[in-house]
């Protein structure tokens, strides 16, 4: 047996994933990666089984360098030998929605045209390029935080040029057309152990911010080129949902060596699908899980991912997989 310890950056989002390895009884520590945190090269680490939550959204909180310190922990872990669930290659996917991109389209997926440069200039060369809507966010995403919807390049381009502009020329960002969807809301895909646990819709008439977590809320920033904001995000969970991306989807997360993912999607006026995003640190909604009739079982987001973890640090039993 191995103790389990949780690699993250934000306290407000481990109490449900305590409560559910709590549940099992299971053993395991926790590495917080905020202020004051470093990976020394030089050691092996702790004998463990570490599981990586570390967060895109980090730079939110003022702690930027979070991912970059993780990663470094990470690789020099894996060549250690240690076990990782969402290994350093999934972190450095999780820090990038250029490089989703890429990894999306090699696996016959469905993307938004994106385009990656840095500083006004950049900015507002790319969108030139353009026709029709794009969104301009920043490349390491984050709950969806920093996005703006600009209903023309050319107010694109303007923007770029303005006082307006926040980004210096050393943070990447993502130009990326905008495909508006048939209704307001996407479907975020969770999976666990690599495999399919269930589907969410979400509600996006009111911004960009889409953290599942309960303790997330849309906030002011999610949209400055539009819609009002400041009401929590609305979550349906979809126990029945299937669609032909899902098991393209669990191929790719074996190829990057992700376990634990939220993959999104949105549907266009003609019913195809289009994925912008994969989450390697995914929360779950309580409330919404409570009305699927799924919370406190396995089924449940958190108490799916305590489970596999206790399986795969040999603190439960592994089920046989005609079981499953």
């Amino acid at each position: 047996m191995t103790r389990i310890v949780v690699i993250h950056e934000n306290e407000e989002w481990f109490p449900p994933l305590r409560e559910a390895l709590e549940h099992y009884h299971l053993d395991y520590g926790e590495m917080f990666m905020g202020e004051g945190a470093f990976a020394d090269m030089s050691v092996p680490p702790e004998p463990a089984l570490f599981y990586n939550r570390m967060s895109a959204s980090s730079w939110t909180r003022a702690h930027g360098a979070a991912p970059q310190i993780t990663l470094a922990f990470l690789e020099n872990a894996q060549a250690r030998g240690s076990r990782v669930v969402n290994s350093a290659r999934a972190l450095d996917l999780e820090i990038s929605k250029a490089r989703q991109a890429a990894v999306l389209q090699r696996f016959g997926v469905r993307v938004p045209r994106s385009v990656l440069t840095a500083g006004r200039e950049g900015v507002a060369a790319a969108a030139a390029t353009f026709e029709g809507p794009v969104i301009l966010k920043p490349d390491c995403g984050g709950k969806g935080a920093g996005v703006a919807l600009f209903e023309t390049p050319d107010a694109l381009i303007a923007h770029a040029r303005s006082e307006g502009f926040a980004y210096g020329p050393d943070v990447p960002l993502l130009v990326q057309a905008y495909v508006r969807p048939a209704e307001p809301y996407i479907i975020r895909n969770e999976f666990v152990g690599g495999r399919h646990l269930y589907s969410v819709r979400v509600d996006t008439s009111q911004g960009f911010e889409l953290c599942p977590a309960d303790q997330c809320e849309i906030g002011d920033a999610a949209c400055p080129a539009g819609s009002a904001a400041g009401a929590p995000a609305k979550f349906e969970v979809l126990t029945d949902f299937t669609h032909p991306d899902i098991p393209v989807f669990e191929r790719l997360l074996a190829d990057q060596g992700i376990a634990i993912a939220g993959i999104e999607f949105l549907f266009d006026a003609q019913g195809r699908a289009w994925t912008y995003d994969i989450n390697i640190n995914t929360n779950y909604n309580g409330q919404a899980e409570a009305e699927a009739g799924i919370a406190g079982s396995e089924r449940a987001g958190m108490r799916a991912v305590a489970a596999y973890l206790g399986r795969e640090s040999g603190q439960l039993p592994v089920i046989p997989a005609a079981a499953e």
